[in-house]
Formats: structure tokens, sequence, C-alpha cells
């Protein structure tokens, strides 16, 4: 999924339709001008799509917000982290590199050249119109000549809503508070404000212990420094010296 990018209509009515399209098929899930690019308003977007599709095994986004939130453990924002709790494979393009899903992009520059500048009322209408036919009428030459729809199949897993709390077996589990922190053994370790609400998985392993957030590992907890190593940080490595390798300078 991504955002088209925005337009102005001839009366300065702002434009940013949201995209959602089955990689395999080009299936077009959902276009809509939403009022807004905030997390919850993206996410009213995907309840409505999991409800009637199902449950993704993954879902693709880039950088951007709401999917994405840059400086954040692993980059996971408050959506995307909703997603993982859904079990749902949360996959990220590189920075800078749009061509990583060109078909999409070409998604886009077609509705600019088809649909942008429909105003005000008719404007969802003319989307909603426009995917229509892409998804119904419009052969495409990767699908055999076959139209989008006569190959998508709807997921198999039902949306039940989002669970109250994620389940982990063996492992213990602590509560990401507000802040963001976790509480083990009298210290606070900090993970992510993204994660606020939800609770993540700690599993034991000799001195270290692995902190999860369903099937995403966030890092581990070192006890002998009372401190969290991220699983998207990587430690320095050691430069080994070696006497037969030293010279002496005067």
């Amino acid at each position: 999924m991504d955002f088209k990018g925005w337009w102005y209509s001839q009366a300065r009515e702002r434009c940013e339709p949201l995209t959602v399209r089955d990689e395999y098929t080009r299936y077009i899930l959902e276009l809509r001008a939403v009022e807004n690019a905030r997390a919850v308003t993206v996410r009213r977007v995907f309840e409505r799509l999991f409800e009637h599709y199902g449950l993704p095994q993954r879902i693709r986004s880039d950088n951007g917000s709401p999917f994405a939130a840059v400086n954040a453990l692993l980059g996971v924002s408050r959506l995307s982290a909703w997603w993982v709790a859904l079990g749902i494979d949360w996959e990220r393009g590189r920075p800078g590199h749009p061509q990583d899903n060109g078909a999409h992009e070409r998604l886009h520059r077609d509705i600019s050249v088809e649909v942008e500048g429909v105003r005000g009322a008719h404007r969802q209408a003319a989307l909603d119109l426009w995917r229509e036919q892409f998804n119904h009428e419009r052969p495409h030459e990767a699908l055999g000549m076959r139209t989008p729809s006569a190959l998508y199949v709807a997921a198999i897993r039902k949306y039940h809503g989002t669970p109250k709390t994620l389940e982990y077996g063996a492992m213990g589990s602590r509560k990401v508070n507000g802040c963001g922190q976790i509480q083990w053994e009298n210290e606070c370790y900090f993970l992510s404000r993204s994660l606020a609400g939800w609770n993540v998985g700690l599993q034991s392993l000799g001195k270290a212990v692995k902190v999860w957030f369903g099937r995403l590992l966030l890092g581990q907890i070192d006890p002998s420094s009372a401190s969290f190593l991220r699983a998207d940080i990587r430690p320095p490595k050691t430069v080994e010296k070696h006497e037969n390798n030293q010279q002496n300078v005067t």
C-alpha cells in the first residue's frame, strides 16, 4: 500500500488517495481519498478491508508515515504494530528506492493521468469507477491478458478484531507502558512508544533475554549492563590486535 501523492483540484480541494493492491494479481482492494494520512484514519480503512477480504500473509509499504516510524525500533509505527499483532508479516522497501515497488508506482501514474482533477463530491465516485474498470475490464499482459478479478482470491484467515493480548507460550510476558518501557528484574528498559499498550514476550537464553513482539524479534536484554540491545543496531566490531602486526614508530 501507499499514498498516491496529493494533488489539488481546480477548486483548490486537496486529494490524497490511499491505494492498496494485491501484488500477485494486481487487484486493487482500495482506492480511497482519505481525509488525512493519520494512523487512526488509515487503520479504519484497513479494518474495513480485513473484514471484507480477510487477513493477508504480509503487507508491504514504504518508509513513510503512518506505515513506518523511521526513528522507532525496527521502524515500527503504531499502525504497523497493529498489523504485526494481527499476525501479518510487515515488509518495507528500501529508503529512496521507489523501484522496489515499481508496479505500484506505475499504478499511481495511471491514476494521475486518468483521474486527477475530478472535483469535490464526484472525486470518490470517479476513483471507485476507475478501480472497478481496472479490476474487471482491463486485461494485463503480465497476467496472460486476464483481468485482476479473474485471478484474485480473498485471504483464508478471517479478521476477528484486535486481540487484547498476544500469546507467547512458555515465554514470560511484559506489557509496554505509555512511555514505551517494560520492567524486568527491577530494571526499566525502553523499547518503543509505538508498542505502548501491547505485551512482549521474554525468552531467556543463557545470560541474555530475547524480546519478541509477535513473530518480530526486537532485540535482547543484557542483564549484566542493564541495557537493551536493539535488533536493528549492530554492535561495533571488535578490533583485534596482534603483536606480530604491530610496528614501532619513532
